[in-house]
């Protein structure tokens, strides 16, 4: 597994997954595409896609907004767009980060 300072790579999770389900890693990684193509669907077309015990993903408009170059200090506008967002659920919170008692 990873290192306490370093976040697991794709190839250690898919193993970490065909090793408790005793599953191939290429069925692990057929999995895990299959979810990624099916949230990425679903979002696209209702708006939001909920994946259980972690979180939602939902479509969010952002407005049209002045900002500033950073390199010149002159002012740009920046166009309005659609931005995928990702709230986590309580439960999973919870587990990442207890909360005080």
């Amino acid at each position: 597994m990873a290192s306490a300072n370093k976040p697991m790579t794709k190839t250690q999770v898919l193993a970490h997954f065909a090793e408790v389900m005793e599953v191939p890693k290429s069925l692990a990684s057929a999995f895990f595409e299959e979810l990624a193509e099916l949230a990425a669907k679903e979002a696209q077309k209702s708006g939001a896609f909920s994946m259980p015990g972690i979180g939602k993903l939902t479509l969010t408009e952002r407005k049209a907004r002045m900002g500033r170059n950073p390199a010149t200090g002159e002012s740009i506008e920046i166009p309005a767009k659609t931005v995928v967002k990702m709230k986590l659920s309580k439960a999973f919170q919870e587990m990442v980060v207890p909360g005080k008692k």
